[in-house]
């Protein structure tokens, strides 16, 4: 039975979030939004301790908080019933832009780039 929640640990979480949110009546969207400034909460106190333990800010942390948020205001904008579409085009593009950045900062790690000179 252990063995089993421990392996089943994200379905069974899943299932407990949203069964709250059906037994509050919490509209979706707003679980959603919700659930995402969670997501960078945990991001900035991972960002946050990295930088306490190691003395160095990684640029991966910072790129994904802005990430999240961004796609946290899109989520808000487009569940509101007078939504601009520029303004959400806007948003998806500067989220497009942040991957890209997010790649660069992937690709050019100097941990990775460290262990490939190496080999």
């Amino acid at each position: 039975m252990k063995k089993l929640l421990i392996e089943n640990y994200q379905i069974i979480s899943s299932l407990v979030i949203f069964s709250l949110i059906l037994i509050l009546h919490i509209p979706f969207y707003k679980a959603i939004i919700i659930l995402l400034e969670f997501i960078v909460v945990i991001e900035v106190v991972k960002m946050t301790a990295d930088f306490i333990e190691k003395r160095k800010l990684r640029l991966r942390f910072i790129i994904d908080v802005f990430i999240i948020f961004l796609i946290r205001d899109v989520i808000i904008k487009i569940t509101k019933p007078s939504y601009k579409e520029h303004e959400i085009l806007f948003l998806l593009f500067v989220v497009f832009i942040f991957f890209i950045f997010r790649i660069l900062a992937l690709i050019y790690s100097p941990s990775i780039t460290g262990k490939r000179k190496k080999t």
